[in-house]
């Protein structure tokens, strides 16, 4: 955006010097340069990494040229005039992408999760996933990928949520941070000149008016009601990408009132395709972003606006992907949607992908029959879902990403394929969760529901010490944690209910000792197939993603085999599930207690489908579409052995940072070992260390 063509050109001339200088070379190619801020725009290169690289992927998405894949290509001997471009299919892959449209990638971090990290971001990468946005222009894209992160803000400014104290929006510009792209925005609302934030954080100025255009449009907007703003306004607004809600925190009204006045003044959302070569040659592969346009008037006076995604007859399903990675939310839902996806056309479906990672395989151009690289948020959701009129939306597959989406697409008689709002709600919803357990007779920890300090300090005279703190509604463990007196209770509780403002808040009787395992199954409401039953390595009260775990269980009699079984049986009937469900257990003396159920696809359910080589998503999908039953399936899981989950955790990361495990997830990924018998030394290795991390 802010490079001379002429710079532009020394730098591809340079990047293809370098390759050549190293040597025989085919393949992908990444190099990186630095370039001087001053009129000379003098260029350093930094380093030349000869494979493709995280920005391979970003790249591949962005322009719609599958770089992985035409490298793979070159390596065995093609040479790139020999391959035709994916996207246009009647031209060459010896031509460089040209874009008609901008994209902004931003990393996503979880520094909430390691309490006493550096936040300071320098050399040493620290984020954990990235989001991308596309738009038409650098502020529409900016704020979609703002928009993507799903930190609990609407896009730039306009929310409520920022920084209003001088000294601290001085000090997150001067330290490099994980938020600055907010806080530019919060020091522009202040007045501090672009000047001196182009002092602090070196910032290129062009960046900086930017945002400063945007603000200035939220201050014009601020002076009006959603009766008496403009046409032009409301278009403005919605070309630099900001939100339905955004403008009506402007003005001061609910988004449903804003949506209803643009759709009234006939401003809605139209599809662009990603075409590699701005619209020169004819695009053929389905892969859209949006953005609003003016009407063009033709000279017989017909008024309309371009669109380039054509509606089929086809009956079709929407699936929603799992955002931007992060700890308690990985590939694992991304494999899910892929595989939902794939199964969803194994039904005769029109597939429809939306999500807006740039780092996984959903959003690759030909796995769907329609990819919409869209943020995960319900304004461009809702608006897909009114021009494509899916037969209804899979929510199960994308993680608590599509899940807290579920609600919405229910108030507004939206389908939800496989198991309904309502019952994701019930077992969401812990107290009333709990409550259905007692009417199927089914033991749990004794628990109580609290939703200020005072009412945790009550509850905890009848419940007693060690108690497990949780929220509703929460993803990864996030705010779990084992209290052991009130002080601590006390604390945990103000800190929970400042951070998650009207949180119902579940104190559990912490069974210490125990031992923990999980089933997955799948249910079509009449009959249920457990795919897996796992045990944990390391004993109750480390999160089930940062716990290792065998397949099938290594330790459990076949008395409290058949409790899981029956209790797994009995909750997803309970449910009226309709698709997968994972729950989890806390064996004590031989009793089993149920910890909690998600009727949706779990983190462990890849694992489980690789292990015993069975295609566990797809015959879930078919059946959350009432083309299967699960009698219908021939079941067959194939594993000798033992297969164990092991979490990979990213404390180097981190050096200061307290390495015990609790509740709440800490790893970053996971792996898995194959093992002919318990008498493997690398089991033994894991079950000696099982209680090192533990920490209450």
């Amino acid at each position: 955006m802010t490079l001379s063509d002429r710079t532009f050109q020394r730098m591809r001339d340079m990047a293809i010097h370098m390759m050549r200088s190293i040597g025989d070379f085919e393949g992908g190619c990444n190099v990186q340069f630095a370039v001087s801020p001053d009129e000379k725009e003098d260029i350093i290169a930094i380093e030349i990494n000869p494979r493709v690289s995280r920005s391979s992927a970003l790249a591949s998405k962005a322009t719609g040229y599958p770089i992985a894949k035409v490298a793979t290509k070159l390596a065995i001997g093609y040479s790139l005039d020999e391959l035709e471009n994916q996207i246009t299919k009647s031209t060459s892959a010896l031509f460089e992408p040209t874009l008609d449209y901008v994209i902004v990638k931003i990393p996503r971090w979880n520094f909430d999760k390691f309490e006493g990290s550096d936040r300071t971001l320098g050399l040493q990468m620290k984020a954990v996933g990235e989001v991308m946005g596309i738009g038409r222009s650098f502020q529409e894209a900016l704020h979609k990928a703002t928009q993507s992160l799903e930190i609990k803000r609407n896009g730039l400014g306009a929310d409520g949520k920022g920084y209003k104290n001088y000294d601290e929006i001085i000090s997150k510009l001067t330290i490099p941070s994980w938020d600055r792209v907010f806080v530019i925005y919060d020091a522009v609302q202040m007045g501090i000149p672009l000047s001196r934030i182009h002092d602090i954080t070196k910032i290129d100025m062009w960046f900086l008016k930017q945002y400063e255009e945007l603000y200035e449009l939220e201050k014009e907007i601020s002076n009006y009601a959603v009766d008496t703003l403009s046409y032009e306004l409301m278009l403005e607004a919605k070309q630099k990408g900001f939100a339905d809600r955004q403008i009506a925190h402007m003005l001061d009204c609910y988004e449903s009132e804003v949506h209803e006045k643009r759709v009234e003044m006939n401003i809605n959302r139209v599809f662009k395709l990603v075409d590699t070569c701005a619209a020169e040659f004819k695009a053929m592969t389905p892969y859209y972003y949006s953005t609003f346009e003016a009407e063009i008037e033709t000279p017989d006076g017909k008024r309309f606006v371009e669109n380039d995604s054509v509606v089929t007859d086809r009956k079709k399903i929407v699936v929603l992907g799992s955002g931007p990675n992060r700890i308690g939310q990985g590939i694992e839902f991304d494999y899910c949607c892929v595989h939902g996806v794939l199964a969803a056309a194994e039904c005769g479906y029109e597939t429809i992908m939306i999500n807006c990672n740039p780092e996984t395989v959903s959003t690759d151009f030909d796995i769907a029959d329609k990819l919409y690289f869209e943020p995960v948020f319900w304004e461009h959701i809702y608006d897909i879902i009114k021009h494509e009129k899916p037969e209804g939306v899979i929510v199960q597959l994308g993680g608590q990403t599509a899940l807290k989406l579920a609600e919405k697409l229910s108030k507004y008689g939206i389908k939800i394929l496989g198991t309904s709002f309502e019952s994701l709600d019930l077992a969401e919803d812990r107290g009333s969760f709990s409550e259905l357990l007692k009417e199927n007779d089914i033991p749990f920890p004794e628990f109580g529901v609290a939703e200020s300090a005072d009412e945790a300090l009550v509850l905890a005279d009848k419940l007693d010490f060690p108690l497990l703190v949780r929220p509703s509604y929460v993803l990864g463990g996030q705010g779990m944690k084992i209290v052991i007196n009130k002080e601590e209770l006390e604390e945990h509780v103000v800190d929970l209910l400042r951070k998650i403002p009207n949180n119902k808040l579940l104190l559990d009787r912490y069974l210490d000792g125990a031992i923990e395992a999980e089933a997955d199954a799948i249910c079509d409401g009449e009959d249920v197939y457990i795919i897996g039953i796992m045990e944990h390595i390391e004993p109750c009260g480390i999160h089930s993603g940062d716990s290792n775990a065998t397949l099938p269980p290594f330790n459990l009699g076949e008395f409290v085999m058949q409790q899981i079984k029956d209790h797994t049986k009995k909750i997803a009937l309970a449910l009226n599930t309709v698709g997968l469900i994972n729950i989890q257990f806390a064996i004590k003396d031989d009793m089993v207690y149920i910890i909690e159920a998600n009727p949706r696809a779990s983190r462990t359910v890849p694992f489980i489908a690789k292990a015993y080589k069975e295609p566990y998503v797809n015959y879930a999908v078919k059946v959350m579409l009432g083309d299967k039953k699960v009698k219908d399936f021939d079941f067959n899981p194939q594993l000798e052995g033992f297969a164990i989950k092991q979490p990979v955790f990213s404390f180097n990361k981190f050096p200061n940072v307290n390495k015990n495990l609790g509740p709440e997830m800490k790893s970053t990924g996971e792996s898995i070992l194959f093992i002919d018998s318990l008498k493997d030394d690398q089991f033994y290795n894991l079950y000696a260390r099982r209680k090192m991390y533990l920490s209450k």
